[in-house]
Parts: C-alpha cells; structure tokens; sequence
C-alpha cells in the first residue's frame, strides 16, 4: 500500500516563492516516472514537469525557467520548486508516481498566487 503526502502549498504574491514536496508513505522499488500536476477550477488537469526514474526533466512551457522538479530516492521525495510566480499558476497541485504496477496520486495541495 502506497500513499502520498503533499505539502509546501499556500498563499503567495506575484513574484514569491513555494516550494511543494510529495512524499510516499509506503516503499517504492521501482518507479518510472515522478511528476507534478496542477488543475484550476473549470480547466482541465495539465502536466507541469516530469523526472524520469534516468533523471530526465521536462516541463511545460508555461513554467519553464521557473520551476525546477527534483527528486531523494531514498527518502521517495519529489520536490517542486517554484519561482516567480503567477496568478495564472493558482491551482490545486497533484503529485504522481508510477511504478510498472500502478500510479498514485497524492490528494493535491492549494497554491493561490495574488495580483
């Protein structure tokens, strides 16, 4: 059984900082993929980066130069760190690990960035 925790959310000005992390509960042997996603009310659910179990980045163009995903496999960690932030970037941010069994989600964690 696997979990994940996220926390690091809150409220920020335009141009502040955050700093999201998504911890497993349970261990993870093998993962594929560790991920951060973000959905606003009335839009769809959209990738923001991803790290390869090889440790390769990618991002969405809207965050990139601004936000930097990382990861502790040990500690089964993904961080996201946030930079220069939006108002547009106001949404609710989901974590995800895949494993070659399944993927999990984490419950999500506010970000609300004010004008």
């Amino acid at each position: 059984q696997v979990q994940l925790v996220e926390s690091g959310g809150g409220l920020v000005q335009a141009g502040g900082s955050l700093r999201l992390s998504c911890a497993a509960s349970g261990s993870i042997f093998r993962f594929n993929a560790m991920g951060w996603y973000r959905q606003a009310p009335g839009k769809q659910r959209e990738l923001v980066a991803v790290i390869t179990v090889g440790g390769s980045t990618n991002y969405a163009d809207s965050v990139k130069g601004r936000f930097t995903i990382s990861r502790d496999n040990a500690k089964n960690t993904v961080y996201l760190q946030m930079n220069s932030l939006k108002p547009e970037d106001t949404a609710v941010y989901y974590c995800r690990i895949t494993t070659i069994a399944d993927d999990y989600w984490g419950q999500g964690t506010q970000v609300t960035v004010s004008s």
